[in-house]
């Protein structure tokens, strides 16, 4: 559907080149819902704008579907862009137009009849549950209710929609609303969606896939399921950590919290599950073959795409030698193991 390959942006400054991309390549599948994220100044909304060229890359390739768009003629290119909708954080909205108006307003644009206008503006009303604020002005709609206009992103019928920081602006209710909108058009219409966002909750939400990236690169890309279960750049580290409360752990360690006071038979360990893995009955059968209790002290298993993945942070007693050979067991179940403390 889209592929990016070896994409480049350098905007010149008063102060110096700012290299807002470097080098990126992806490759998003048709009917993919593809999460990219990033910290501010990551490069993410200059990247989206590369795809359906606001911003013209210095170098690389933009291919959508078999064709280059940066090698079309301008009339090409506005042909292929009518193929890409696009919503943003701040909506966008003419203020001094009807909701109706808004959706209306690109198809007038393209020269539908008045009869095909209607039918069309008012599928996507119903499609966003809106048709009872269709004369409604911007103004007189809420946060979320605003950003169910990305109708009109829909309007033409595109086989893409950007969204750039759509959910940034609104309240966690709404921005659950907002995701639940966008996974149902993903599905109904069989539209390819690219995500842009710097909160990992949202990609964990609605993504199949993600890219991180970091100062302008894509630093780690991948499934939803593979980039949560086993991340390996420490910036996609501590996005994960902004979903679930595992860090806490360090701080408690550090602040010798009385749960991490451990004895001398004792060792705490972080046992992490993934999807292939969570339906051993694992801490039953280290207490019954192997001797050894296990407390949990806390932890995070969640449903991710379907399947189950999390970490759990125990308390292991026993001997050592049986510790030892737990550990072990449980390593070849495909449970990963880290020892954070032993017993003095």
């Amino acid at each position: 559907m889209i592929h990016l390959e070896h994409v480049t942006k350098t905007f010149k400054t008063k102060d110096g080149d700012v290299h807002a991309v470097k080098d990126v390549s992806l490759n998003i599948e048709e009917g993919e819902i593809y999460g990219i994220i990033g910290f501010s100044g990551a490069g993410k909304s200059t990247l989206v704008r590369c795809i359906n060229l606001l911003e013209k890359p210095d170098s690389g390739a933009v291919v959508f579907g078999d064709k280059d768009l940066l090698k079309l003629s301008d009339a090409d290119l506005r042909k292929e862009r009518e193929k890409i909708g696009m919503i943003f954080q701040h909506f966008n909205l003419y203020n001094s137009r009807t909701i109706y108006d808004n959706i209306a307003f690109p198809l007038k644009h393209l020269g539908w009849s008045k009869d095909k206008i209607n039918k069309r503006v008012l599928e996507l009303l119903e499609l966003i549950d809106l048709v009872e604020r269709k004369d409604s002005y911007p103004s007189q709609l809420s946060g979320g209710q605003k950003q169910r206009a990305i109708a009109r992103a829909l309007a033409n019928n595109p086989k893409v929609l950007l969204c750039d920081e759509a959910t940034s602006a609104l309240d966690p209710q709404t921005t659950q609303s907002i995701l639940q909108l966008i996974k149902k058009v993903n599905k109904e219409l069989g539209l390819t969606v690219i995500l842009i966002t710097h909160e990992m909750a949202v990609v964990k939400e609605v993504c199949d896939k993600v890219a991180v990236m970091e100062d302008g690169r894509v630093v780690e890309q991948g499934s939803i399921v593979d980039i949560f279960s086993n991340p390996q750049h420490q910036i996609t580290k501590n996005f994960i950590a902004t979903t679930n409360n595992l860090n806490k752990i360090d701080e408690l360690i550090k602040d010798n919290h009385r749960i991490t006071q451990l004895n001398e038979n004792q060792q705490m360990v972080k046992l992490q599950y993934q999807s292939s893995n969570t339906d051993v009955a694992l801490i039953s059968v280290l207490s019954r073959d192997y001797g050894v209790d296990c407390s949990i002290i806390f932890g995070n298993v969640e449903i991710i795409q379907g399947q189950p993945i999390g970490t759990l942070i125990t308390i292991f007693t026993g001997e050592d030698a049986d510790i030892k050979k737990a550990l072990e067991f449980t390593k070849q179940q495909g449970v990963k193991v880290e020892v954070i403390k032993r017993g003095n």
